[in-house]
């Protein structure tokens, strides 16, 4: 169903809810399928040149950099599931009905994009804590506030990384697709928090920085995590991957403090 199909009823909005409404509205514009990536036009992955030895290293390399976003997005639906279930307003659940949408489409394409490039890899345990971490957390105000407001918007450099790294491949199309996609999950995210704490008392946001102290070494841990198959660049890139990792933990703090979220008591891990 597109936005023009929807009712007036339905685009009604009593004006707190206009910023979540815009970003629904957005999400249909954006809605995209797996069959419109260029399967069979471009090559999944890159390709490298050299020897037998050295090319099955590189493919180790990218099926490792797939397995960790397929095991990201996979958590990613059963956390928008989970978001649409407990949102009480009307505006949110129609948000929330395209982000599951979004990340059970994103899912699927990693599969067959992990199938083309041979198989999965090693999973990412640290990213199996932040999953349960955000699965178990008591309030709606937690939960979107640590996976739309930081982990969304922590994960967008990464893609456009990859997509730089990937020039005409199916990995470059869907992480380029991928970044608009969050770059709306997150600015939704934003939009609705802010109605959250509109009547939030301050117990509850000084437990979102709570939940956030209790995060941030675990993100740390898997965004510098690297299996043996890329534990050469890891070394190499270590002093520039931790660099990065500051500058977004710090856009972060300023996004929770935008909010109106006092973060003096936030101390970053890097």
């Amino acid at each position: 169903m597109s936005v023009e199909q929807l009712s007036p009823h339905e685009l009604q909005s009593s004006g707190r809810y206009d910023g979540v409404l815009r970003y629904y509205e957005l999400a249909k514009r954006a809605e995209w399928q797996v069959r419109d990536l260029p399967w069979g036009d471009v090559s999944p992955i890159p390709e490298t040149r050299g020897g037998a030895e050295k090319q099955a290293r590189r493919r180790d390399v990218w099926r490792s950099v797939i397995t960790q976003q397929l095991q990201a997005d996979a958590f990613a639906v059963e956390m928008a599931a989970q978001l649409f279930q407990l949102a009480p307003h009307h505006e949110a659940k129609l948000y929330y009905s395209t982000m599951v949408q979004d990340e059970s489409r994103h899912t699927e394409a990693w599969l067959k994009l992990a199938e083309e490039a041979g198989g999965t890899a090693e999973r990412d345990p640290h990213l199996d804590r932040l999953a349960r971490m955000f699965l178990d957390l008591d309030t709606l105000e937690e939960k979107v506030f640590l996976m739309q407001v930081f982990f969304e918007r922590l994960i967008i450099p990464r893609f456009r990384l990859i997509a730089r790294s990937s020039r005409g491949t199916v990995l470059e199309d869907l992480c380029n697709r991928l970044t608009i996609d969050d770059g709306i999950h997150h600015g939704a995210g934003m939009a609705y928090e802010r109605v959250l704490l509109e009547d939030a008392d301050p117990k509850t946001k000084k437990q979102l920085i709570k939940v956030a102290q209790q995060m941030l070494p675990i993100f740390v841990e898997h965004a510098l995590w690297r299996p043996p198959a890329r534990a050469r660049i890891a070394t190499a890139m270590h002093a520039r991957d931790t660099q990065r990792l500051r500058e977004d933990l710090d856009e972060g703090v300023k996004l929770a403090s935008s909010l109106g979220l006092d973060v003096s008591e936030l101390s970053l891990p890097v």
